[in-house]
């Protein structure tokens, strides 16, 4: 059983279209592709592991307070994106394509 999925696996991996796809999805070497792995992928775990209590424990005094729908969504939008932290996933995938980036 483990021949055959590393038999398909080796196979998936050398069929054309599947490098054609990893190649459309590889960022560009330029400022915008850096600057965009960097902005959308490492900054916000970066800021999270750094003021994310703070980010959670001031939104969460907002919604005590009266708001429109809009800025209520906002903090509650807050709450769940920092509460939990810094994400290892997200994190590990920015650097992942960094590193894909410059090879």
């Amino acid at each position: 059983m483990r021949h055959k999925i590393k038999a398909k696996a080796m196979e998936i991996a050398k069929n054309p279209h599947t490098q054609k796809a990893l190649q459309s999805m590889k960022p560009q070497k330029n400022l915008w592709g850096i600057s965009g792995v960097l902005l959308f992928f490492i900054a916000p775990e970066i800021i999270a592991y750094i003021w994310g209590a703070d980010i959670t424990e001031f939104a969460k005094n907002e919604l005590l307070l009266p708001h429109d729908f809009s800025e209520k969504q906002y903090y509650e939008l807050l709450v769940m994106l920092f509460e939990e932290g810094m994400s290892f996933l997200n994190l590990s995938i920015g650097l992942a394509l960094l590193v894909w980036l410059f090879f």
